[in-house]
């Protein structure tokens, strides 16, 4: 295949995980904003700029950090490249420039999708009630995984599709968490009260792990949850779930046998999965889950750095005007 090919699935894919990823934390948000004190609120609207890693773009377009603005940002803006809106354009012209190696069910479905958010874009009471677009782009996101399972051929392309979804959705989930611990929760005093067993709650509905959370592990605990979305092998979202799939994947690519490897991306993707693969969550509360994220993130980037060294790089030497987004939900560059 190609290595442009691979390149603009891999994109096409982290893309429109990325859109679902961000209407799930604005979602959940608005739902929180139900649930809390006036005053909690405004910092939940704030806390979400940041978790964007945009906060100096949105401060030089909004003086306030209110539902409305942050909605407006992370939904709609053009200039912004990680809102939903410019990941969907971005996935759409990936797919575009491919439109010979996906199918027409594929192309169908996300220029369905994208038309969606761009004609809600020009609706201005979506902002003032923004929960069923919201889960509109969430279906939207998932039925296009659908199709893609259900219509494309099982070979190299689909498993670049594949590994860029899992890898993408490993990285929000520990972005997830780690906004729980370091933006939501500021003071120790909170732990344990309702506002906190509200927000933990919340952390699980943003990954869609509350029920299954639930059969697990029964009450909302924190331990539990760290657990549970960084360490799970059989539930999808988990980090180590995506990082078990998107192994199998890069193997199936390359040929190599499972648990060896033979270029830079499987050593590194092989590393991180079998240091999951035998931690507990005790080691890593005690060894500070904030350190924890932030060292997992920063692996995980490495390893997206090296397929694009391993895959894509001589794609890179033609211009790629629709490549990865910068900021912090374009983390990886």
């Amino acid at each position: 295949m190609l290595s442009r090919v691979a390149d603009s699935i891999y994109w096409m894919s982290r893309y429109i995980e990325r859109a679902e990823n961000v209407a799930r934390c604005v979602e959940v948000n608005v739902h929180l904003t139900l649930d809390l004190p006036t005053a909690a609120t405004a910092e939940q609207w704030e806390a979400l700029v940041t978790t964007s890693g945009d906060r100096v773009r949105f401060a030089e377009r909004f003086d306030v950090a209110s539902r409305t603005n942050v909605i407006q940002f992370l939904a709609f803006d053009i200039d912004n490249p990680n809102s939903i809106l410019s990941c969907l354009t971005a996935a759409r012209e990936n797919a575009r420039m491919i439109r010979e190696v996906i199918t027409s069910e594929m192309w169908e479905q996300l220029n369905t999708f994208y038309l969606l958010v761009r004609d809600a874009a020009r609706q201005p009471r979506v902002l003032e009630a923004p929960q069923e677009f919201l889960t509109q782009v969430r279906m939207a996101s998932h039925l296009f995984t659908g199709v893609t399972d259900a219509t494309m051929s099982h070979g190299e392309a689909w498993r670049f599709d594949r590994l860029g979804r899992k890898l993408e959705r490993a990285d929000k989930t520990t972005r997830i968490l780690d906004v729980k611990y370091f933006l939501l929760l500021p003071a120790v005093s909170d732990v344990g009260s309702p506002v906190d067993d509200v927000q933990w709650a919340a952390v699980l509905r943003s990954a869609s792990a509350l029920e299954m959370y639930r059969k697990r592990h029964g009450r909302v605990a924190p331990d539990g949850i760290v657990d549970f979305l960084l360490l799970d092998r059989e539930f999808p979202r988990a980090v180590h779930c995506c990082l078990i799939v998107a192994d199998d994947s890069l193997h199936a690519i390359s040929g190599t046998p499972s648990g060896t490897f033979s270029n830079p991306a499987e050593q590194r993707l092989g590393q991180l999965r079998s240091e999951l693969a035998f931690t507990d969550v005790r080691g890593i509360i005690a060894a500070g889950v904030h350190e924890f994220l932030d060292g997992l993130q920063l692996r995980l980037n490495l390893v997206a750095d090296a397929i694009h060294e391993t895959f894509f790089v001589r794609s890179m030497a033609i211009e790629q005007p629709y490549g990865p987004a910068s900021g912090f939900w374009g983390a990886n560059q």
